[in-house]
């Protein structure tokens, strides 16, 4: 290693399935003797903040080598957050100018100097800021590398007329690489959006992002070889390094911006061996009042332990028991367990838990294959409904629940897919095989272990 301690800055997307992975990543940097500085958004650092000091086990900070740093978004205090497109332009036009700041200080005598940045694979316009001060850059990919495949091959999708100019499907059907199924353009993640204004505008950032990649010296992404084999076939150049194992490190928060609520493994102690069904969408999933309602039936209608968290924002009611159908919490009693936001990693890792229902994020994908855990997949938008295609088309681990005419999954539908899942014996057993690939990767000599050894030295040198 040279005269210089190695120094990453690291500028994750701001929404919570980006800040974890990339967070985990920082900490296996700081393992390889890497000082780390970890820029949020003001808004996002407040809440990983907030929900770190929650009384809680892991509540200790974060290593001496690991720094927070935060900027505005760019965005007003009350401006909704999960409006991404909106988001996306804020922090374009607000952060560049402060990070090349930050990089220019760590230049002064006495300082840490910055020698190289890791920059989101949503963020292209920051691997440019790497060019101007000359540092070495690393685009990560928190997706598939399928999901990052499609949009690198937008060009070549409009050139090939499966979409046109502006994002919008031509054909109905493309095959994404030899050895994968025929894919739906429907699915494409720019796509995924409920309104033609925020399709097209995801797609001009996707395509704008593009013209910066060839700037990174290393793309990277969490994901593993052997999950996504003809993927890597044809695209040498991503590496992976995944499942990034996120909420192994006690003792460390993981980038969370609600509190996990670690009481319901006692509850899931008291239940049987693979007896409960897990529900949890994520981040940003948002429910109308009547779906949330049916879901709460279906639940309510298997007749099972379930194990429910209900994001504090996730029905379309905010608040209060209100949101739940009339007499649900008292029929389901103690068969049912509803936290705020939940452990995950701990909790799909529980030999009580049976099945997964998901929205498929990324994150949670990788979660439930590491745990050999089946599905029932709920995507919401932009990669999940990839996702979900890899998990029951490709894997075959899980079941998708299909909307009906008035776009409700109905109680009738989720009390079938479970009994479906539960009886099921072959899925369990290619869960578990995949569970096996994804352990093997990253342990010594492991493909994405050796990717992780080389992606190290390739930012020392």
């Amino acid at each position: 290693m040279g005269h210089h301690q190695p120094h990453a800055l690291v500028v994750p997307y701001p929404a919570q399935g980006h800040v974890i992975p990339l967070l985990e990543l920082s900490y296996c940097l700081a393992d390889h003797g890497f000082k780390i500085t970890f820029v949020q958004t003001d808004f996002n650092h407040a809440r990983v903040i907030g929900a770190a000091s929650a009384p809680s086990p892991e509540k200790e900070g974060l290593t001496d080598r690991i720094r927070l740093v935060s900027f505005s978004d760019g965005l007003a205090a009350g401006e909704d957050r999960n409006h991404l497109w909106k988001l996306s332009l804020a922090i374009k036009n607000a952060m560049p100018s402060r990070l090349e700041e930050l990089i220019r200080h760590s230049n002064e005598p006495g300082e840490d100097k910055i020698t190289c940045m890791i920059v989101d694979g949503s963020l292209g316009w920051a691997l440019e800021v790497a060019r101007k001060t000359g540092l070495r850059s690393a685009e990560f990919w928190p997706t598939s590398a399928l999901t990052a495949v499609m949009i690198m091959a937008i060009p070549k999708l409009i050139q090939d007329g499966i979409v046109d100019e502006d994002g919008v499907p031509m054909k109905e059907m493309f095959q994404p690489c030899p050895g994968l199924p025929l894919m739906n353009t429907a699915n494409l993640s720019w796509n995924c959006f409920r309104d033609a204004e925020s399709r097209k505008k995801s797609f001009q950032r996707l395509s704008q992002n593009n013209q910066m990649r060839h700037i990174a010296d290393v793309v990277i992404c969490n994901s593993c070889q052997e999950i996504e084999l003809p993927i890597f076939t044809h695209l040498p150049r991503i590496r992976p390094i995944g499942p990034i194992l996120t909420g192994h490190r006690l003792g460390k928060p993981v980038g969370h911006f609600w509190p996990e609520d670690t009481t319901c493994i006692d509850w899931l102690d008291e239940q049987p061996t693979n007896s409960v069904i897990y529900v949890a969408f994520g981040s940003f999933t948002m429910f109308d009042q009547r779906q949330f309602q049916e879901l709460a039936l279906g639940l309510e209608l298997c007749n099972r332990p379930f194990l429910w968290a209900v994001r504090p924002d996730l029905g379309a009611i905010h608040g209060g028991a209100e949101a739940y159908p009339r007499g649900f919490r008292e029929r389901i009693g103690s068969r049912g367990r509803m936290v705020s936001w939940a452990p995950q990693q701990k909790v799909l890792a529980h030999p009580a838990v049976a099945c997964f229902v998901s929205h498929c994020g990324w994150n949670s994908t990788l979660e439930g294959v590491r745990n050999g855990v089946p599905f029932l997949c709920w995507p919401y938008f932009t990669d999940q409904f990839l996702n979900q295609s890899y998990i029951c088309d490709v894997w075959r681990i899980g079941l998708k629940l299909v909307p009906d005419e008035d776009g409700i999954v109905s109680k009738e539908q989720i009390k079938s897919k479970v009994e479906e899942l539960f009886l099921d014996e072959g899925m369990k057993a290619r869960a578990l095989v995949l569970k096996d690939f994804a352990y093997a990767s990253v342990r010594k000599g492991g493909t994405s272990f050796e990717n992780v050894k080389s992606f190290v030295d390739a930012l020392r040198s």
